[in-house]
Order: C-alpha cells, then sequence, then structure tokens
C-alpha cells in the first residue's frame, strides 16, 4: 500500500495519528484549565485534510484544537517567594509532649497544641501521637499522626502499606537494638522537640530543637539544624548538582515538563544522605569538617547517615546554610533514620527495609537502545536497524509507540509487524513499545473510532472520575482521554489482560511508560464529555515541525564552523518568536485562606513552588477520585509508581518466565523493585550531559540503578532518541559519530559481564553500580562534591568530556599517594598522579578516558553486534594489580532472562604472589573458552607462564614500559569452558 500525504499546514485524524502515535512519542508539554472555570469556545484548523491512498484521493474532516485558554489555572504565587506569606514558625505555638511511656523498642507519648490554634494554611491538629521505634541494628523511626484517624480522613493523614511499603521492626529488634548507635531525645522547652545523636560521636544528626512542630490538615512543618557546609545527596528527582547544597528548595510533585534546572520534574524520591567528615588529630581526636578542605595528606574519618520520610503528599524541602525545613501538603511525619555509618551500609539498609532490592535486568536490556519521535512504519524501523548493522554499530533494542495496546493498521500492520518482529528477534535484537498513561475515549458516534481498551476499562470500572463518580477526562495526544485509577480493584486485571491480548498480536519484549506524572487534563470535564463526540483532537500547541513551531536549534558549537547556517537559523528561530502571541505575565494572584475543616484541594493555602504553577495546572485536578474516595490530591505523586507495579504483573503474565524489562519516567521510592528509569525530556547541550551524572548518581541512593538518558538529548538536535521532525540523529548518520560509537560500544559490549554481575549484586545486596567517587574514597572530603566523574563499581574510573570542543579533560585519582593506583585502559599504563593533583587528560574527539582501579579483576568477553552474540564468544580476564601485587573480583553468569533460575554460576578471582585465580561455584554451564588474561602493575620481565602447572607455549607478552602481561594462548587449554574447572595462571 502506497500513501501519500499532500502538502497540508494541519493534522487530519490519520495524520495525528500518524504522528502522536508513532512508536518514539514522547512527552510533549500540553495544557489545562482551572478547576471550576469554562473553557473558551471550541476552535478548528482552517483547512481540510487530503490524502491519497492506492490512487484514491480522501478528504478528512477539519481537525479539532483544543484551546489554549483551556489550559489557563488561576495563577499562584509560591509562598517562599511570597512577601506576603505567613511564617508558620511565628504564629503557631507548637506542641507539648505528655503521657510519655516506654515501650520495649522505643516510646509513645501525646502530643497536644502548647497554645491557640494558628490555623495558618489548615486547621490544626489538636492532638498527635508520637511514636519512637528502634526497629533494627542501623535503624531508628520516628512516626507523628493524627490521634483521630478513620476511614473518613485516613487517606488524608496516612499513606497506605499496599501502596507504599512501610518499614517495620525487625524479627530480632529484641536484641539488635541495643547495638544501634542512635539515641532519641526529647524536650518540652519551650515546646516539643525531638532531636537524634549518633552515640558514638556525640553529633546531632537531626533535631528540631529550637523550631516549632506545625501539623495541619493541609500543611506540615518541621525544621532541623544543619552544619556548617553540609554534605547532603538526593531528595529526588531534579536537574541539579550531586551535592545539593544550602540554597536549594526541593518541590516533590510529579510534573510532566522538559527537564528545567533544580525545579520539580517527574519523580519523588523523600530520602537523603548525609556525610559528615572530621580531621584527626595527633591523637585521634575528631574535628567536624565545615569548610572546603583539600588537604590531601591531611587524615580524615567519615560518617554517613540517611533519611527517609515517607510521605507521598505534594512537599517541599528547603536547604538553607544551617538547616532544612520540611513544608508538606498533607499525610504525616513518617521518618527513618539509618544509622550507616557508611554510604553502602545506609543503601543496604535503605533499600532492605523500605523500598526494596532492585529488579534484576536481563542481558539484553544492557545493548545499545535507539528510538525517535517520527519514525513512520515497520519499513523504516527495519531500515534503520539494517543501517546500524551495515555501518557495524551496534543495535540491542528498537523503540516504537502506537496509541496504547493497539496498532495504526495502515503503518504498523499486524501482519507485517510480525514478519518484523521475526527477522528482528532472529537477530538477536528486541522491540519495546512505549506506553503512555491515558486512554483515548472514542468517539460514541462514529463507529470506525471503536476503541476495546477503553470500553474494557471501562467496564471494570478502572479509571479515575470526578466527585460526582463521571468519567474524569483530559486531553493528550490522541485527544480526550481517561486515567487509569491504580487504587481500584478493576485496573490491575485489565491492564494485564490487555498487555496479554496485546502481545499475543505485536511480541514486544518489554514496556517504556511513559508520561505518569499524569498530565494533562481538561477541567471543566462537563464541557470535555460533550466534545469527545469530535474525538480525535489536536493538543492545544503546536507540534514539533507546525507552524510556529519549526525547530532551528542547531549544535552547539555548529555557530563555530557553520556561522552563515547558523546566523539564518538564529534569524528564522527570532522571527518566528516573534510572530507568537505575545503573553503579559498575570501577577493577580490567588491567595486562598483556611476554612475550618474543609480542605481546599484545588487551591490550597499553602502554594509550593510548583513547576508547573497551581497543583491542577498541567496535572489531572487535585479533586479528581479515586475507587475507594481517595482524592488524587493525597496520591498525585504515586500514578507513576502505581503504573509500574501493573506493568511488571502485566509483563509476567504477557511474558511468563522472563523478568519483565521497565523504564518508567515517573517514580517513586521502591519504584526500582519492579523498573529502571530514564531522564525524561532532556536538551542536546552540554549542561545535560554534565547533568545526567548527578541524576544517575541520584537514582543509585534511590535503588533505580537501571537510569540512563537521552544520549545527547532528547530536545533539539544530536541523540539517539529525538524529537518529531528533527534531523535525523541515529549513530551512522555522522562518520565522526559513528566512528565514536563503534569504540565505545566496543568498550561497553566488552565489559557488559562486569556490568552484569554489578547489577546482580545491586538486585541481591543493596549495593551500588554506578558510583559518587565520594562512595569509594569516603575519607577525602576534597571529593565532596565531585560530579563530573564516576566509577562503575569499584575498579572503572570515567572521566568525560562534558565541554563544547575540548581536546583535554582534568580528572582526580582519588587514593593516589595512600596506596591506590590507576591504568589507562587503553595503553595499560600506570598513571602519574601526586595526591589530590587534578590532572589533565588528553581527549581527543571520540576519546573517552577510562581507567582501571588497581586491586581489581574485571571479567570480559569478546564484543558483537547484539548481546546475544557476545554471550557466544571467549572469555577475557583483566586484573590491574595493587600496589602490593593483589587483585580481586568475581562474575556472575545465569541464563540472562528467566525469572527464576534453574542455575547460575559464580566465579571468584584473586591474584596473589605473581599468580592469578579463578574459583567457580554453580552448575549454570557456559562453554565459551577464556581467550585472554591480561594482568597490569607487573614489575619484572616474564620469561614463563603457566595454567594449571601446564606451560602457555605461545600468545604471552610483556611490556616493560606500561608493566602489562597479555596472554592470549588460552583456548586450547580451556576449550571445554573458561569456568568448567578452577585454574590459576602463574607468571614468572
Amino acid at each position: 500500500m502506497t500513501i501519500v500525504i499532500r502538502p497540508v499546514w494541519t493534522f487530519s485524524f490519520f495524520l495525528f495519528s500518524a504522528f502522536w502515535l508513532d512508536g518514539s512519542t514522547y512527552a510533549q508539554t500540553s495544557f489545562q484549565a482551572p478547576a471550576h472555570t469554562s473553557a473558551a469556545p471550541a476552535t478548528t484548523r482552517a483547512s481540510s485534510e487530503v490524502i491519497e491512498i492506492n490512487g484514491t484521493t480522501e478528504t478528512f474532516r477539519p481537525i479539532f484544537t483544543v484551546p489554549a485558554e483551556a489550559a489557563l489555572a488561576a495563577p499562584v504565587l509560591p509562598n517562599i517567594k511570597d512577601p506576603e506569606a505567613k511564617d508558620a514558625q511565628t504564629v503557631c505555638p507548637g506542641y507539648r509532649a505528655s503521657n510519655v511511656i516506654r515501650t520495649a523498642l522505643g516510646l509513645v507519648a501525646t502530643l497536644t497544641l502548647a497554645g491557640p490554634a494558628c490555623n495558618v494554611y489548615g486547621t490544626d491538629i489538636d492532638v498527635l501521637n508520637l511514636t519512637v521505634e528502634y526497629q533494627s541494628a542501623e535503624r531508628l523511626a520516628v512516626k507523628i499522626v493524627p490521634a483521630f484517624v478513620d476511614t473518613s480522613n485516613s487517606s488524608q493523614y496516612l499513606l497506605p502499606t499496599n501502596l507504599v511499603h512501610q518499614p517495620t521492626v525487625d524479627a530480632d529488634a529484641d536484641t539488635t537494638s541495643l547495638t544501634n548507635d542512635l539515641s532519641f531525645v526529647w524536650s518540652n522547652e519551650p515546646t516539643f522537640s525531638f532531636s537524634v545523636y549518633r552515640k558514638s560521636t556525640g553529633d546531632s544528626l537531626l533535631t528540631t530543637a529550637g523550631t516549632k512542630l506545625v501539623f495541619e490538615n493541609q500543611f506540615i512543618e518541621f525544621a532541623s539544624s544543619l552544619p556548617d557546609h553540609y554534605n547532603l545527596y538526593g531528595l529526588g528527582e531534579s536537574i541539579h548538582g550531586f551535592r545539593l547544597g544550602n540554597n536549594f528548595t526541593k518541590t516533590m510533585y510529579a510534573a510532566d515538563i522538559g527537564d528545567p534546572i533544580d525545579l520539580n520534574i517527574y519523580g519523588s524520591h523523600p530520602f537523603y544522605l548525609d556525610t559528615r567528615y572530621y580531621k584527626v588529630d595527633d591523637g585521634g581526636g575528631l574535628t567536624l569538617v565545615t569548610s572546603n578542605e583539600t588537604n590531601a595528606t591531611a587524615d580524615y574519618v567519615s560518617y554517613s547517615h540517611g533519611v527517609y520520610h515517607r510521605n507521598a503528599h505534594g512537599q517541599e524541602i528547603l536547604l538553607r546554610p544551617d538547616n532544612i525545613t520540611w513544608r508538606l501538603l498533607g499525610g504525616s511525619i513518617d521518618l527513618y533514620i539509618y544509622a550507616g555509618p557508611t554510604q553502602p551500609e545506609v543503601t543496604t539498609a535503605y533499600l532492605t527495609s523500605a523500598v526494596g532490592l532492585p529488579a534484576l535486568q536481563q542481558y539484553f536490556t544492557f545493548g545499545y537502545h535507539q528510538c525517535r519521535w517520527g519514525y513512520a512504519n515497520w519499513s523504516q524501523l527495519q531500515e534503520v536497524v539494517d543501517t546500524h548493522e551495515r555501518f557495524d554499530i551496534p543495535l540491542e533494542n528498537i523503540w516504537n509507540q502506537y496509541r496504547d495496546f493497539d496498532n495504526d493498521p495502515i503503518r504498523y500492520g499486524y501482519d507485517e509487524g510480525a514478519n518484523f518482529l521475526s527477522k528482528l528477534h532472529a537477530s538477536g535484537r528486541h522491540y519495546i513499545p512505549i506506553i503512555d498513561s491515558a486512554i483515548y475515549v472514542p468517539n460514541p458516534e462514529n463507529a470506525s473510532d471503536a476503541y476495546e481498551v477503553f470500553n474494557n476499562g471501562n467496564l471494570t470500572g478502572s479509571f479515575i472520575t470526578n466527585p460526582d463518580d463521571s468519567l474524569y477526562i483530559g486531553d493528550v495526544w490522541p485527544g480526550y482521554t481517561v486515567f487509569p485509577d491504580w487504587l481500584s480493584r478493576g485496573a490491575g486485571k485489565w491492564w494485564s489482560d490487555e498487555m496479554t491480548a496485546w502481545h499475543d498480536k505485536v511480541a514486544f519484549d518489554g514496556a517504556w511508560i511513559d508520561m505518569s506524572e499524569v498530565k494533562p487534563p481538561f477541567s471543566n470535564t462537563r464541557l470535555a464529555r460533550g466534545l469527545i463526540k469530535i474525538n480525535p483532537v489536536h493538543p492545544p500547541f503546536s507540534l514539533p515541525g507546525e507552524p510556529g513551531n519549526v525547530i532551528y536549534d542547531y549544535p552547539e558549537g555548529f555557530n563555530l564552523t557553520n556561522a552563515t547556517e547558523a546566523a539564518a537559523a538564529a534569524s528564522a528561530s527570532s522571527s518566528q518568536k516573534a510572530a507568537a502571541s505575545p503573553t503579559s505575565p498575570n501577577t493577580n494572584y490567588l491567595r486562598t485562606t483556611p476554612t475550618p475543616g474543609i480542605r481546599n484541594v484545588d487551591y490550597p493555602p499553602y502554594v509550593i513552588n510548583n513547576v508547573q504553577g497551581a497543583l491542577g495546572s498541567k496535572a489531572v485536578a487535585p479533586n479528581a477520585t479515586h475507587e475507594d474516595g481517595t482524592e488524587e490530591y493525597d496520591v498525585h505523586n504515586l500514578f507513576g509508581h502505581g503504573i509500574l507495579n501493573a506493568t511488571y504483573h502485566a509483563l509476567l503474565a504477557a511474558i511468563p518466565g522472563k523478568r519483565p524489562f521497565i523504564i518508567g519516567r515517573s517514580t517513586f521510592a521502591g519504584s526500582g523493585k519492579w523498573a529502571g528509569h530514564w531522564g525524561g525530556d532532556n536538551y542536546s547541550l552540554w549542561t545535560y550531559m554534565f547533568f545526567s551524572i548527578p541524576q544517575a548518581l541520584s537514582f543509585s541512593l534511590f535503588g533505580i540503578p537501571m537510569f540512563g538518558v537521552d544520549t545527547c538529548g532528547f530536545n533539539a538536535t544530536v541523540g539517539n532518541h529525538n524529537t518529531l521532525t528533527a534531523l535525523p540523529q541515529e549513530a551512522y548518520v555522522w562518520a565522526s559519530v559513528a566512528d565514536a560509537s563503534r569504540t565505545a560500544m566496543r568498550i561497553r559490549y566488552s565489559i557488559l559481564p562486569y556490568m552484569y554481575t554489578l547489577f546482580y549484586l545491586a538486585h541481591s545486596t543493596g549495593s551500588t553500580v554506578m558510583r559518587a567517587l565520594a562512595w569509594e574514597f569516603p575519607l577525602d572530603p576534597s571529593l565532596a562534591s565531585a560530579d563530573r566523574q564516576f566509577f562503575l563499581g569499584p575498579a572503572l574510573l570515567v572521566t568525560p568530556v562534558l565541554a563544547q570542543g575540548a581536546t583535554s579533560v582534568d580528572g582526580v585519582f582519588p587514593g593516589v599517594g595512600k596506596g591506590e593506583v590507576y591504568y589507562d585502559w587503553y595503553t595499560y599504563s600506570p598513571i602519574q598522579a601526586s595526591p589530590g593533583q587534578n590532572v589533565t587528560i588528553d581527549a581527543p574527539l571520540g576519546h573517552i578516558p577510562l581507567y582501571l582501579r588497581g586491586g581489581n579483576v574485571i571479567p570480559t568477553q569478546e564484543p558483537a553486534l547484539t548481546t546475544r552474540d557476545s554471550r557466544k564468544n571467549p572469555w577475557g580476564v583483566i586484573a590491574a594489580l595493587s600496589l602490593e601485587g593483589s587483585a580481586s573480583g568475581v562474575l556472575y553468569v545465569d541464563d540472562g532472562e528467566s525469572l527464576v533460575q534453574n542455575s547460575t554460576l559464580y566465579v571468584q578471582f584473586t591474584a596473589s604472589n605473581a599468580t592469578l585465580y579463578a574459583s567457580a561455584r554453580g552448575c549454570y554451564e557456559d562453554r565459551n573458552p577464556l581467550a585472554n588474561v591480561t594482568v597490569l602493575g607487573v614489575q619484572a620481565a616474564v620469561s614463563k607462564v603457566t595454567l594449571n602447572g601446564v606451560v602457555v607455549e605461545s600468545g604471552v607478552s610483556y611490556n616493560e614500559t606500561s608493566q602489562a602481561l597479555v596472554v592470549t594462548g588460552l583456548r586450547d587449554l580451556t576449550a571445554d569452558g573458561a569456568w568448567t574447572q578452577d585454574w590459576s595462571l602463574k607468571w614468572e
């Protein structure tokens, strides 16, 4: 079938479907009307659409465009920016504790208002219950909830454990809690406050002394002092430096927006790591470090602790020079303090007690992924796959999208898709659909617009409703839509049934869950219900490439080499912006005051610093209602969490026996046990390449190690997943990019066994994969802010180039001068550096500075164009010796896909006394031979190498300059498999 699209300036139903349903569709910003207002009159595009199908001309009606005015919400001013805002600490009375009773593992008490209610941003709660529990050897819980909670108000204050796991007392806490290094102390002077101390150092980790507790039905505030120059990390999700600093307001309210710096975006992770450094004097005394320390020869120790606040309401966390303040729009105080005292101990304790260990990913998921918004059909996807192979560039996964659980019968027909997928799978590659979080409402007056996915969900009560129990209708890519209700009894099974039915027709291999914050609604649902009769409709903004939204962006530095073209593009962009209707900011801000006993969920009296403004702006309205009566206001931050849970179980049903592969955009504490995460709609700017490092490190703390960003950006130009109408940007388009991609991916595919082992350890023990320098070297305060380098596991140090046009990069080599040595990945030579020195490293185009840390052994495998074929290749081992001549490492092997393994293999490597040992345990059979062993840091020339006492006759070389021993003549000696028997390789 041939389709000719005539040059018209607007989308028809067919064309609109062709673009928004395309497999690479990425979330874009849309709009929403305020609650209790009327939308503007409907408008339509100016002309009809004409297309030619198999020689026959067809004309489609003009597409209705949701008016931009429908997006408007009342303007609000965040309290932190409002000069008229009241200070709760000044006007509120605080509480006093009474009826304090010691329990077996802590205490309970009653908190009552210490004076007349202030009702500053809600209705004061007169009586609260305090519970303190030493839950384990490393965890202390502090909980403050209203004394009177029943079914009428429980969702306002209590976060259900079936939605978000709640840490509980360990079974052996009666004995282990006695060794807890934390101490809880409370006071009523002048009002109730509490402090948590580390007993071993006397340090105050969390103290509300000098502040008042404020607890209202729509506002909770408590604060803790912090030492000067504190080091806090976490509190996601934001585009921000790794060390949060002391002048930052972190808002947690899930928002669909293209990665603004420092503002709230997709996910909510109310956890932070606090690391404090102490200088050790000659007598062993400790002095807290409260400034930037760069003395590379001094001795330091550090202590880390973690704080998790289990609250899913909209909130702000204010980091200021000497304190941290929590301001919450509801819920309760549900704190868990983790004693550490190291980052690995804090992270493991947090994951195992609170959020769950990360999901173990399938092996193929660590290969290269390719996607874009705008692939037209199966044939174009096949061309992309074939071209990657023709240019010898690895490709593992191709991504695509249509309407949820459905295919465009013209561009992505099932029969043609079955042929494409059969060929794709035969080549060892995989297909991942992008699934949006809104469900299209079919036009009831157009029989051809039938959509059984909606009908089935509607019959099972699977969608969010209005307070009057009518369907809550919003507008997203397909037009008017509804949103799954993950608190309902029917949504999970409906989602699973649709996933399974679709998989029977399209053999996909995982799911990319997009737009799950969730947004945007058409709040005037009375009007929206009437307008579904003209579905599908166009969003209230121009899509990329439409008039007024032509993409004129060019890569950074393009103006230096192509000044004329860059100037023309800049001129066209300026003209386009000038032609847009100017808008003046509305500074007539809405300020609301509390009504006793009544919540204003649409416009709460306290205004958090939400990037979108009002809570209902470009988000499901706060008064939208779930099946159990819970208002969206109370669970907004959990929609993404809920859809990931549902998708995990749906994939278990659709693809039985295999580990579900899911990438989600909106996440919450605990989402990592089901899914990975990608960094969202980033930009093709060097700044965003830098920010991807602290973003990834933060998600390591959150228990989501399966994290990545759109390589080189989504918006603008240059990326492996890019926006509609942007120039093709696959890795093979430019020769230099193709060369760099082949080089980088050859390294990545060769170390996949090491990476897979790291992810297995994260899944089984709670360790991290991508690591901050400060975590690997906790005794060096100069690394507290280091986020331009990172470790991959313990063994690999990466120092990427993060500046346009740079041919060198500065980097430190932590621990040099105190027993550490590093080796260049490419030359095997040891690095010459002084303690604390920022070394300038040559980094020509296409070169990623990569270093092996001494004392580590990593397994490798010869790379191929797919992970399947890589797994069939011979093994290798690289042993980077420490200055003492020792090293260790591990390898985990299984079938790479099964949820439950019949057999596994675990190999331990140790090197000492000029011998490398490999000892395996497990029954998994891997018959690939050992191709080579490389030993770095061999101090003397080598004349003889033996493997289990048998002399290796050929393939032995020693470089006196780099001090590297390379042994390649091992295939015949390990023909039955590299790990079939234990071995020792000795050199002399």
